[in-house]
């Protein structure tokens, strides 16, 4: 017997907002039959083909320290430097450069509410790197 993760659940002060700057970074959406608004205390966002959940959970306490679990994304379309540049557009915060000389490594990023996650090369970033293009 095992378990399988329902979802990953996210404490925050905004539910709603933060929900939603996720929603757009992701691609994701709401559940039709439970749609997330604004003062909601838990909103919940899917993977578009529903394998993964997000749960966002207002609690009173503010993010103090480096975060012990993050999110490592992986652009599904273009290139890394282009997902950066977008998710910075979106309001996201640069907090450290992991980036090398040769093109390999991530960028660390925080979201509105300062919950750190990297953005990673994409596959076919990866995939050219292998064959040596």
């Amino acid at each position: 017997m095992a378990c399988f993760i329902s979802h990953t659940s996210v404490d925050c002060a905004d539910a709603y907002a933060l929900s939603s700057w996720w929603r757009v970074v992701l691609d994701y959406t709401e559940d039709p039959d439970d749609p997330n608004e604004p003062g909601h205390e838990e909103c919940m966002i899917v993977s578009p083909d529903g394998q993964h959940r997000l749960l966002f959970i207002e609690v009173p306490e503010p993010k103090q320290v480096k975060n012990r679990l993050h999110l490592d994304l992986r652009p599904r379309e273009g290139a890394r430097d282009e997902e950066l540049a977008r998710l910075i557009g979106l309001g996201a915060t640069e907090v450290d450069d992991r980036r090398n000389a040769d093109g390999t490594g991530w960028v660390v990023l925080a979201d509105p509410e300062g919950n750190e996650f990297c953005i990673l090369r994409s596959e076919g970033e990866l995939a050219a790197t292998r064959t040596g293009g």
